[in-house]
């Protein structure tokens, strides 16, 4: 989740209260504050309220959750004149576009500290690492519109941001360091996206880089905001929230047309809830009016109607309100959770512990004995340490992420091992010997189960030990399971072997002396005895009920 720096000063002007009242309630409308400086406090939000990513969204919700101005704040969008061209042939590279004008800004330090943490924030919540949506903020007195955005050759140079001599695109992605950090989104498009103005200077290079002639400096009076990705939804979502948080620094917002559209609308959403609904679902009291009363205070625009329903007017900023569930989640937040009394269930129960607990605490008792540190590897992780390291052939059936935030987690991890060689890899500079073991889910084929592996480094690791550890934990927890031949291409050839189960043969585990190829493949220079065994092949013990 992002760390938000909260400026103590900046964030009393914005607010009108002490810093101490403050800090005392954020935590209360979600947020843990993580540490406090002399001068600001670093605070992280939950990715749902990523209008919370900025001292400026911080302090429009602090204003209404210590009443001190509340309902919904109305962002008034005037007409600029303006105007953007999307060319037809970005339908199938980034499509998608949202801007906008503000005007009047007067920045400090902290405004644009806030400004581009916000950016950042909202590239890693909303725009996946800039794959769905990314943002430009340009100095528009630098600029002259109308404006373009094209689908550009990809020989077009321009002056980068923090550079001072022009660079083709093609540089940018193998010479810039935000190039090389993004290069992935772009690198195979037959043309790039390209904004530029009237004069044909170039604005920006989504979603790699802005162009050195449009930066935001502590002179710059009016911007445009640019956002570009393959998500509307999430554009424009980033647009509503970058100028609603601007605004609350006094600024104005104008429209841009897009092909004729007006760009951006922050208007409220409308929606009916139900006051004996919320007070169902949250466990308090409340009425039409008392419920109105509390929304105002997480700065929605409430009124009751007839009967027990509330009109709810829902911010433009407010992405995370998707059901009527998300409204009452809020009522709960005004109310306050510090003011829940505490209460025991009214339906006794009796605790028993859960298979799957029982069998990973006989398996971690297991190895912890056998002198094995438990490690805990990512979920996620790629085809590339997974499969290609390993020697192994890439599985139809393992679960890919749609759109991973970066190229060393795109897959959900369907083997333990390989991920415990890239722990090895990591610490190949302690002493040795190292064995270390993990147990947790994996996926594969769209079922979730567990494995367990383990693995152990030092010069004289062999098939032996492997052997060994495998043969006393079939024996410790009683598995009816048998050793066959392997041919697992991680393994040595005549020094692996397979688990199978007793009477199906089926596969369940594999075991042996990893190969020299893998070893090279995860840098490590000493013998490696490893295993790796399918859960479900162990019988699950079940605990007495009532038992602790």
């Amino acid at each position: 989740m992002p760390i938000i720096k909260l400026n103590y000063q900046y964030l009393e002007e914005l607010v009108g209260a002490d810093r101490e009242a403050m800090l005392a309630r954020l935590p209360m409308i979600g947020c843990e504050i993580e540490r406090m400086e002399e001068d600001h406090a670093d605070a992280e939000f939950f990715p749902d309220r990523p209008d919370l990513f900025s001292t400026e969204g911080v302090a429009h919700a602090l204003r209404g959750f210590l009443s001190l101005e509340t309902g919904l704040r109305d962002y008034p969008v005037t007409p600029s004149g303006m105007s953007f061209s999307v060319d037809p042939r970005l339908a199938a590279i980034r499509p998608c576009l949202g801007t906008a004008v503000i005007r009047g800004l007067d920045f400090s330090e902290a405004a644009i500290e806030s400004l581009m943490g916000l950016q950042e924030a909202l590239h890693w919540a909303v725009g996946r690492g800039r794959g769905k949506v990314a943002i430009g903020v340009h100095d528009l007195d630098r600029v002259v519109p109308p404006f373009r955005y094209l689908a550009s050759e990809r020989s077009r140079s321009f002056v980068p941001l923090d550079y001072d001599r022009p660079m083709t695109m093609e540089e940018i992605l193998t010479e810039h360091p935000k190039g090389r950090d993004y290069a992935h989104l772009v690198q195979d498009l037959p043309r790039f996206p390209l904004i530029v103005d009237s004069r044909d200077q170039v604005l920006s290079f989504p979603p790699i880089i802005n162009g050195e002639l449009t930066r935001v400096t502590a002179e710059t009076r009016n911007i445009l905001l640019d956002t570009t990705g393959t998500d509307m939804r999430a554009v424009m979502t980033a647009v509503r929230i970058l100028c609603t948080a601007l605004a609350e620094t006094g600024a104005r917002i104008e429209s841009v047309s897009i092909d004729g559209v007006p760009c951006p609308d922050l208007s409220p959403v409308e929606r009916v809830v139900s006051a004996s609904a919320c007070s169902r679902l949250i466990g308090i009291p409340v009425t039409p009016a008392s419920m109105a009363e509390l929304l105002g205070k997480m700065r929605f625009g409430a009124k009751p109607l007839d009967g027990d329903r509330v009109l709810v007017r829902v911010p433009c900023y407010r992405s995370d309100i998707m059901h009527d569930w998300d409204v009452y989640e809020d009522v709960a937040i005004a109310y306050g959770y510090d003011r829940f009394a505490p209460a025991l269930p009214r339906v006794a129960t009796i605790g028993a512990k859960h298979p799957v607990t029982a069998l990973g605490e006989a398996v971690r008792a297991f190895f912890t004995g056998m002198g094995y540190l438990e490690v805990i590897p990512f979920t996620l992780t790629n085809e590339r340490v997974l499969f290609t390291r390993m020697q192994r052939e890439p599985r139809a059936s393992a679960l890919r992420v749609k759109y991973p935030i970066s190229e060393e987690h795109t897959v959900i991890r369907t083997d333990i091992l390989p991920l415990l060689l890239e722990t090895l890899q990591a610490n190949r500079h302690r002493e040795l010997p190292q064995r270390v073991f993990a147990i947790g889910d994996v996926v594969e084929g769209g079922e979730t189960f567990q494995k367990v592996a383990a693995a152990s480094i030092h010069p004289g690791a062999d098939f032996t030990e492997a052997y060994a550890a495998v043969d006393a934990l079939v024996r410790d927890l009683a598995l009816p399971l048998g050793v066959q031949e392997s041919g697992d291409p991680a393994f040595i050839d005549g020094r692996r072997g397979d688990l199978v189960g007793v009477g199906d043969k089926t596969r369940r585990g594999s075991f042996g002396e990893i190969h020299p190829a893998v070893l090279s493949g995860f840098e490590l220079e000493h013998p490696v005895a490893a295993l790796e065994l399918d859960l479900r092949a162990v019988p699950v013990p079940r605990a007495p009920r009532g038992t602790p």
